[in-house]
């Protein structure tokens, strides 16, 4: 049998990676999928004079665009002596999950973003601005709704890969969409979610348009777009003492400026206190408040268990870096005051 393997990678570009990829000719059985090599020096993850670095296989899922028994192959990069890449960020994931695995963390990711035509938010007026957000948030009509063609090709690809999609919707600017990933496991949602965006990018080049993660596509009164990042463990959906918690935890010390640091590139433009964000710089919680930096869902208060929400991210964040992030402040604290 012969098939084709799209090979996925993160590369190393700084503030914000990039998403990779090129295609492997499989001939033959098994089961395991060989690892590859890469030119890293082209990719910010290596220098000309030793340039080589390996693609390691993690995850499979079937193809969507090719079809058949071809294969879309997330991959971690390695250096050539078998190490984690200093841009690999799944590896530093993978050694908190397990440490915590005992806690059976889920993870539900909303991840936002934005289509672009050219230069313009597809939906912007060429030499204009169209009509103030409002009416655009889960709207319908041509007037209000730009790109659905591409969202709903891009859902039925994710689905056809296997990918735990669990929702879409248009958001509050014109062009900006969301999708969902979860619940799963830390390195499921994460893995996923970067597979995720990859489809979103392939699909969005069969349109002519192209997609974006920028947290302030837009400058002025337009809401910016995060990946509020959705998280419980076993006890937090057990007990509301654990969710509370897990709230004053992301709270305690340093915490709120280390995982601000580490929640995309640009957050401080986006989270300004305005436009449904708390400030970058100032750590709050509440129920049904969509003005604080974690949430906890009002059904959430009611049934005493749970998960929170935490609103923080970016949309341009690495999914293993915020998962890792949260499930290590939040695990931790939970299994220090004894509630796991």
């Amino acid at each position: 049998m012969t098939y084709k393997a799209e090979y996925i990678w993160i590369d190393g570009t700084k503030p914000t990676a990039k998403l990779r990829s090129k295609t492997k000719i499989i001939t033959g059985g098994g089961a395991d999928l060989p690892v590859w090599g890469f030119d890293g020096s082209s990719t910010s993850q290596a220098e000309g004079h030793a340039s080589d670095r390996v693609l390691k296989p993690v995850a499979s899922y079937p193809d969507p665009i090719r079809g058949g028994d071809n294969l879309l192959v997330l991959c971690e990069v390695l250096d050539i002596d078998g190490t984690p890449h200093e841009s690999n960020t799944r590896a530093a994931l993978r050694e908190v999950a397990e440490r915590y695995a005992a806690q059976e963390s889920l993870f539900g990711i909303e991840q936002e973003y934005t289509f672009f035509k050219g230069a313009r938010p597809l939906g912007f007026p060429e030499g204009g601005f169209p009509a103030p957000q409002g009416g655009y948030y889960c709207g319908v009509g041509a007037d209000e709704i730009f790109g659905r063609e591409v969202v709903e090709k891009h859902l039925d690809n994710c689905l056809a890969a296997g990918l735990s999609i669990s929702g879409i919707n248009a958001e509050v600017m014109p062009g900006q969409w969301e999708f969902q990933v979860g619940p799963l496991s830390p390195l499921e949602v994460a893995d996923q979610l970067w597979v995720a965006r990859w489809l979103l990018y392939r699909t969005a080049e069969e349109f002519g348009v192209s997609a974006t993660l920028d947290p302030k596509p837009v400058k002025g009164d337009w809401n910016g777009a995060g990946a509020h990042t959705n998280f419980s463990t076993k006890a937090m959906r057990e007990d509301y003492k654990a969710i509370i918690e897990a709230a004053e935890a992301l709270g305690r010390d340093d915490k709120p400026l280390e995982h601000i640091r580490n929640y995309g590139a640009g957050v401080e433009s986006r989270l300004t206190g305005a436009h449904e964000t708390a400030p970058w710089n100032k750590y709050s919680y509440g129920v049904s408040d969509r003005g604080a930096s974690v949430r906890i869902p009002w059904q959430v208060e009611v049934d005493r268990k749970g998960y929170i929400e935490d609103r923080r991210p970016n949309a341009n964040v690495d999914p293993y870096v915020v998962t890792r992030l949260i499930v290590d402040t939040c695990a931790s604290a939970l299994e220090k005051a004894g509630l796991v």
